[in-house]
């Protein structure tokens, strides 16, 4: 066998987010655990300040990261992504993997793929937004469909979604769901639980999530305000942080609800909560949340999309109705006041992930997609 076929082959990881969440932590998982024997994966991002973490991340992980100016907009138009164009054929990509955060991004990368003839097409949909026939979606998705091979879905809610709002053939999907890193036993931090509880005995209710209307955090804090007998902490920052910290202040609960901004100790976070909020309005397959199953903790969230597949009710955790401050605050309350169910739910979740939500599991589902490409 030639040294050229043995060779690993190049994957063009593509993401045109302008901030660090939980697509970003996807991408990572995956690249990180690809293996360096077959694979050779490189990262192209936005030239943007929000893109910093995702990029130092990849470059930890021995992965060549390249800044794309104007990955969103490109400035002059489709001229502008001539220049992707040139970047994929210089690297000599095999597979390219755009890694969307709604329904229409990364397009001008997916397009500059498919000028380039990249041979394996993929695109990874964490995300459905529903958005009104407007502005040619549905022309423009439709396009992005015809320059792809594949779409990767992370749960079944959003694989129905793209079959029944964009009519994408079942065919060209497949879901591979997103992953937990195995858990690793963190000692909590008793200063640290101090600092956010003043020390005190009362529970501590966590969140991690991006500061944006998709997040639900207004209800959060609705919840907040008729559950006294508890801190929460949000980790995460985002364009609403003071929108939502002035909401806070009006309803009187400042000091018991902690804006932690954005946060690398999220373990630790998790090893001194005793109970994770996830109040999203919509979500693919929320990675906090398997993150916070995995480590054993107590789970409300919002029946909604993909959560829906790992919260159950009732089961693994526990769902309430989405936008709805009175229904979240009444789980809380019993969550926290009835801790032998509690602690079954949580261990249930916990073996949940460990059986069925695996990076590794996850990483040979999306290379299985790219060998089945190479090989057609």
């Amino acid at each position: 066998m030639s040294a050229r076929s043995t060779a690993p082959r190049t994957v063009v990881h593509f993401s045109d987010s302008e901030a660090f969440g939980g697509t970003e932590r996807a991408l990572l998982q995956l690249i990180g655990g690809l293996d360096r024997a077959r694979w050779r994966p490189v990262l192209f991002h936005a030239a943007v300040p929000g893109a910093t973490q995702l990029r130092d991340e990849a470059v930890a992980l021995g992965v060549p990261a390249h800044a794309v100016p104007h990955a969103n907009r490109p400035s002059r138009g489709i001229a502008g992504i001539t220049p992707l164009v040139r970047a994929l054929r210089q690297e000599r990509a095999m597979v390219f993997h755009a890694h969307q955060i709604w329904s229409l991004s990364c397009r001008y990368g997916i397009v500059a793929a498919a000028l380039a003839r990249v041979p394996a097409r993929v695109a990874t949909a964490q995300l459905f937004v529903e958005m009104p026939p407007l502005l040619g979606i549905d022309l423009q998705h439709g396009l992005l469909t015809r320059c792809l091979h594949r779409h990767i879905t992370v749960s079944g809610f959003v694989a129905e979604r793209l079959r029944s709002r964009f009519a994408v053939p079942a065919s060209k999907i497949r879901i591979v769901p997103n992953a937990a890193a195995a858990s690793v036993d963190v000692r909590p931090d008793p200063k640290l639980r101090a600092e956010l509880t003043e020390g005190g005995t009362r529970p501590l209710v966590l969140t991690i999530a991006r500061l944006d209307a998709q997040k639900g955090i207004t209800h959060l804090l609705d919840a907040a305000a008729s559950v006294p007998n508890a801190f929460f902490a949000i980790a995460g920052d985002g364009p609403d942080r003071a929108s939502l910290e002035a909401h806070a202040s009006s309803l009187g609960i400042t000091e018991r609800v902690r804006f932690l901004g954005h946060r690398r100790d999220v373990p630790g976070l998790l090893a001194i909560a005793d109970l994770f909020v996830l109040p999203s309005l919509y979500e693919g397959l929320p990675l906090a949340a398997l993150e916070a199953m995995a480590a054993g903790i107590p789970v409300v969230a919002t029946a909604i999309g993909g959560t829906s597949e790992i919260v159950r009710d009732g089961e693994t955790g526990t769902l309430v109705p989405p936008a709805d401050g009175a229904a979240l605050a009444a789980a809380i309350a019993r969550v926290l006041s009835d801790r032998e169910r509690t602690t079954r739910l949580a261990s249930a979740a916990r073996a949940l992930v460990q059986r069925e939500y695996s990076v590794e599991s996850m990483v040979r589902s999306v290379s299985a997609v790219y060998e089945e490409l190479l090989g057609e």
